[in-house]
Order: structure tokens, then sequence, then C-alpha cells
């Protein structure tokens, strides 16, 4: 037990020595946490929008005023040559065009009813899923207020109407950051669990200090333990720093336990070094752990569910997915903090990584044992 000490003080003396190491460690997660969390968004608040209306009526222009007037929307311009509003959006001037025909007030007081045309640029796929929906979110709004407004003219007798009352759970102001900043903690924990642990190994094979290590009487373990717990108590510092932040600067609920949420980190951290452990045997430099890392993490990140959910993923994805470390954190830490859950809610994802710890630690320590 004195020699783990020992190993343990003689790392976090080298990692407060390390001037690289530092700001990795403590002011990288700050400038994440608060410029990652305003980035990462699939919020969409300044949609250019090109107008062509040939109607020039009253009706046209409470519609415009209406698009004018959402917070999502921006009207760049007005023409009425349909031709040219599509220039606009091949020039990437533009990202929807709303044409509105000639007679459209006409029919929709004569007949009830009148049609107009919405174009949206569709190169990224999610933002015009997004804009159609916000567009058609405002055309419902807007033809609601149209039979207030008309109801005399278009329908003398009353109508029946079904009110629907939304009520969102976890999430009431559907605000992204609440969402997001979760999701980014799950990066930078990972980080400091796997990519550090696996730099701090291969620095050691670098400097020719390891082949010293390895002819006194430390006993594998000793050193396996002692080099990698100093990195589990810097990350689990770190999630306790980016949970302060998350709390005073956006407010982030906690509606779980959060001895609930570091117990489960403290496992997690386990399938974490141990990969890391696993890589810094597969690499003799730094760089090389550099590119392996950046391979992984760039996987896991994208199938981790940050974005968009895991089961939106085709089945084969959903279940090479298993092996994404990233998935099991992401889930928990969202259905701790937003949601509340309890021990038992989360019961399968601990026993999932305790099963993934002790598999990927022990090929860990096997490969080590084999390549030292």
């Amino acid at each position: 037990m004195r020699t783990i000490l020992y190993i343990i003080q003689k790392e976090f003396i080298q990692i407060f020595r390390d001037k690289t190491m530092l700001p990795v460690i403590f002011i990288v997660p700050i400038i994440q946490l608060i410029v990652l969390v305003y980035a990462a968004t699939l919020e969409m608040k300044h949609i250019d929008m090109i107008v062509v209306d040939n109607d020039l009526s009253t009706v046209s222009r409470k519609l415009i005023s209406k698009f004018d007037g959402s917070p999502f929307f921006y009207v760049n311009s007005a023409t009425f040559n349909i031709k040219e509003a599509e220039h606009q959006i091949t020039a990437d001037n533009a990202d929807i065009i709303l044409n509105i025909p000639v007679g459209f007030e006409k029919k929709l007081l004569k007949e009830n009813k009148s049609s107009l045309q919405l174009q949206i640029n569709a190169i990224n796929a999610t933002a015009a899923g997004l804009t159609n929906a916000y567009a058609n979110y405002v055309l419902a709004d807007f033809n609601k207020n149209i039979i207030i407004e008309y109801i005399h003219s278009i329908a003398p007798s009353p109508r029946k109407t079904i009110n629907v009352n939304y009520s969102f759970w976890y999430n009431p102001e559907l605000n992204y950051k609440i969402y997001m900043l979760p999701g980014i903690l799950v990066i930078l924990v990972t980080i400091i669990g796997m990519f550090l642990a696996a730099l701090n190994i291969v620095r050691e094979k670098e400097m020719g200090t390891i082949e010293q290590i390895n002819v006194t009487p430390i006993a594998k373990y000793q050193f396996i333990f002692g080099k990698l717990f100093p990195f589990w108590v810097i990350a689990m510092f770190e999630l306790a720093f980016g949970l302060t932040i998350g709390k005073i600067l956006f407010n982030i609920p906690m509606e779980g336990s959060l001895l609930l949420l570091f117990g489960f980190t403290s496992i997690y951290l386990i399938v974490a070094l141990g990969i890391g452990l696993f890589i810094s045997t597969l690499a003799n430099t730094q760089q090389q752990v550099m590119f392996i890392v950046f391979f992984f993490m760039l996987t896991f990140v994208l199938m981790s569910g940050i974005f968009t959910p895991t089961e939106s993923m085709p089945k084969w994805a959903q279940f090479v997915n298993i092996i994404n470390p990233y998935t099991y954190f992401m889930r928990v830490i969202r259905m701790v903090l937003l949601k509340g859950s309890g021990f038992w809610d989360i019961f399968k994802e601990i026993v999932s990584l305790l099963i993934y710890g002790t598999i990927i630690l022990s090929l860990a320590v096997w490969r080590y044992r084999k390549t030292v």
C-alpha cells in the first residue's frame, strides 16, 4: 500500500509540474463549457427569408409581418420574380422563399382556403426540417388568427374547436443549453480519463523512465493503479467543477441524486481509464496516442447521442454502440440531472459498465504485461 501511495504522490507532482497538462485540466474545460454549450445547438434563431409577394394584399402583408415578427425568421429581401429568389437560395443568401401567388387573399376569403409555396434550402437536412417546422408553426398560428378575424365573413355559424395544452416534462422551457451541458461534461470527463492517462503512460516510454520502473520491485498492479488513480481523481474533480459552472452560469437543474451520479461516474471512469491504458500499450509515442484517441473519440462522440437520440440510429449501429462508453454516461447523466432518475432506473447501465470495465481492464493489463 505504501508503494502505491508513493507512486500516486509522484504522479501528482509530475502532473502539476507539467506546464502543458495544467491548462488542459483546468482552463480548457471552462472554455469548452462556456463556448460549446452555446455553439453546439440545433436551435435556429436567424433564418434568412426572401419574400415573393405577387398578391400585395392586406392578408399577404399580415402574413409577411407574422414571419418578420417571429424570433426565428428574418425577412432578408423581397422581389416579384421567383427566379431571382431562387438565385438567392442558390447563392446561399437565403434559407427559405415565401412565394405568395396572385389572388391569395381573394381565394382565402371566398373559398375559405388558399395556397402558397415554401421553398427551403435543404443542403442541411436537419436545418431544413427545423425551418419547415418553424414555418408551419407560424402558418398555423396565422391561420388561426385569420379565422378569428374574418369569422363573420368566412363562417357565420360558430365552430367548435379542440384546444390542445402542451406540457413539456423535464425541460419545460425547451432550453437547449440544459440538454447540451451534460453532454459536454461527458466529453470533458472522458478526455481526462482516457486521453490524458494514455498520454501520461506513453510519455514514460518516450522518456525511458518506464524501463527503470520495470527493473524495480514494484509490481505491475501497483504501477498501473498508481498511474491511473490520479486521473480518476482529476476526472471526478472535473465533473464537480463542470456541474458548479453549469449551475452558476446556466442554472442547470439537478433533479436526481448527485451522490448517485458521482458513484456512476466512478464506475464509468474505470472503463475510460482501461481504454486509455489499452491505447497506451498500442502506442510508443504521444503522437501515435493522439491519432488513436482522435479516431475513437470522433466515432464515440458522434454515436453517443449528444445531438440526436441513439434510438434513431439503424439497428446495426445500435448494436455496435454497445462498445461505446460515451453512450452509457450520456444517457445516465441526463436521466439523473434532468429527470431525477434513481438507482434502479440506471441499474442496467451500471451492470453493463461493470462488465465492460472488467473486460477492458483485464485486456489492458494482459496486453501491458506482454509489451513492457
